[in-house]
């Protein structure tokens, strides 16, 4: 551990893993398959190894927090507050994972004895829809915070967080780019899990509305998945030439023409997209609210977990 001031502890891979504490495997092989991302590289080693740990500490977290809320409604002589979710929110850039870390975070602390209920929402489905981010002239900062419907984000968090019997999310499609007609019903969760770009982002990212009340006022516990910019831009440049030969392919598909390209106009097509607008975005918006997190993964060249820092 860095006896360094800061106010995180650091662990290095193998100090981390120690941490599983017998906790047992409770996935197979089949389930990382089905969980594992279109450009990761998902072991068996690396869930062991890092997110057994991980779902053991944030088991701990929902414990604790539930034996706060009993204290608290036994000061208050009220009933025991049994349906208040435990709020994971799940930050980081475009590419580097955060996707098949909340899915594989989902696996596993839905086996937990404690809290068997846990729901995935995205906040990708709260972005405006394209024909709204058009006629704003916002289109090019899709995923920029002012293309997101905070106000409709933060009452579907702050309806989950009290207790409603189902709240509706609406639905992104990556395929379209765009909001669909479908939507997520979420049925009183032990726990919520919200992914996405902005989960850490509060007042000061939202100068034009700065009374306004923000997801990370909601969340019980933050994750920030981080790695060198460098590689994030060369792990979407890879995922953006995987999409091309899969995906793109479909005639719906809203980047199908990018298939037309050859394969060096589609890399520059692709590093072009990251320098102007995933990478901007990460610089300006995104690697900012990193400190903020609860805990941070940092990966390293293999897409591997290398160092983990958790605040004290």
């Amino acid at each position: 551990m860095n006896a360094t001031l800061t106010p995180y502890l650091s662990f290095e891979r193998q100090q981390w893993a120690e941490l599983r504490d017998a906790v047992p495997m409770t996935l197979t092989e089949d389930d990382i398959d089905r969980l594992r991302g279109l450009n990761e590289h998902l072991s068996m080693d690396e869930v062991r190894d890092i997110y057994l740990p991980l779902s053991r500490l944030l088991n701990l977290y929902v414990k604790a927090r539930k034996s706060r809320t009993e204290v608290l409604d036994e000061f208050l002589s009220q009933p025991v507050s049994n349906h208040v979710p435990y709020v994971i929110g799940i930050a980081g850039s475009v590419a580097v994972g955060k996707s098949t870390t909340a899915r594989l975070l989902k696996a596993l602390l839905t086996r937990w004895p404690d809290h068997p209920k846990v729901a995935l929402v995205t906040t990708d489905g709260f972005l405006y829809p394209n024909a709204e981010l058009e006629s704003r002239g916002i289109m090019h900062k899709k995923g920029f915070p002012q293309s997101y419907d905070m106000r409709k984000l933060v009452e579907f968090v702050a309806d989950v967080k009290s207790g409603k019997d189902c709240v509706t999310a609406p639905i992104y499609s990556h395929l379209v780019y765009d909001i669909t007609s479908d939507v997520q019903n979420v049925e009183k969760p032990d726990i919520l899990i919200l992914e996405g770009l902005n989960v850490l982002q509060s007042g000061m990212d939202y100068p034009h509305d700065p009374h306004h009340v923000f997801i990370s006022d909601f969340l019980d516990f933050s994750i920030y998945v981080d790695a060198e910019p460098d590689l994030l831009k060369h792990w979407y440049i890879e995922r953006f030439m995987k999409f091309r030969r899969g995906a793109f392919l479909d005639p719906q598909a809203y980047f199908h023409h990018y298939t037309r390209l050859s394969v060096d106009e589609a890399t520059q097509k692709a590093a072009t997209i990251w320098d102007e607008i995933n990478g901007k975005n990460l610089s300006e918006n995104i690697l900012p609210t990193r400190e903020r997190a609860s805990l941070i993964l940092e990966k390293g060249a293999n897409h591997s977990v290398q160092h983990i820092r958790v605040r004290k």
